[in-house]
């Protein structure tokens, strides 16, 4: 659910161009990249917790995910030239490396760690998206949700409702239906969304949603 970079973290600590890159901070709230903007810069999170979602035209938000420490985003913009294909929020209060495009570009065309770091990145964006819209797909809803719970257990991270049904695809409505329905199995705290399961238990749910 959380992404992380250790090795772009190892990086930008050591790396030392003296070609502009700047810290920025971001407050909880602060939108480090808009949707349909187009920017100069990519960035890479040095401390914090984003978002990363598109906004459709019914208002609704789709999240694909939850960025931490050493991810980086804007990456696409920089390579296509593009506006921005979605919103990057800030939860926690954000410290990022902001690298210019051009900068950007030199290292990847020329910086074989930092190429190699990226590509890295893509392909395991592709691999982690990819098996969850498989398990969003085949699985039930108390499925995902399930796993989403125990991942940010595990994470110790706490997520407002709304931002769990966006990351799940679903609608605020369908999802306090489904943690009704997980509660009245006692699977999850009647007050909390607290998994009221040992782990031993949870996998074994899980084993059997995937029969």
């Amino acid at each position: 659910m959380l992404r992380t970079n250790p090795g772009f973290t190892a990086f930008m600590e050591q790396y030392t161009a003296e070609k502009g890159i700047t810290l920025k901070v971001f407050a909880p709230g602060a939108r480090m990249i808009r949707q349909g903007d187009t920017i100069s810069q990519a960035y890479i999170i040095h401390e914090g917790i984003a978002k990363c979602y598109i906004s459709e035209d019914n208002g609704k938000d789709y999240i694909f995910e939850f960025l931490g420490k050493g991810e980086v985003t804007g990456d696409l913009e920089a390579i296509r030239k593009d506006k921005c294909l979605c919103n990057v929020e800030a939860i926690t209060a954000v410290t990022a490396y902001s690298i210019p495009h051009p900068l950007f570009m030199e290292l990847v065309q020329h910086n074989p760690v930092f190429n190699a770091l990226l590509l890295e990145e893509l392909a395991i964006r592709i691999q982690q998206t990819c098996r969850r819209v498989s398990y969003q797909q085949l699985y039930p809803v108390e499925y995902a949700l399930l796993r989403l719970l125990a991942l940010g257990a595990d994470q110790h991270i706490s997520l407002p409702k709304k931002d769990m049904a966006a990351y799940l695809g679903i609608s605020l409505r369908s999802f306090n239906r489904t943690v009704k329905e997980l509660r009245e199995k006692d699977i999850l705290d009647k007050e909390e969304l607290n998994i009221g399961l040992n782990r031993k238990q949870l996998m074994e749910i899980l084993r059997r949603f995937e029969e």
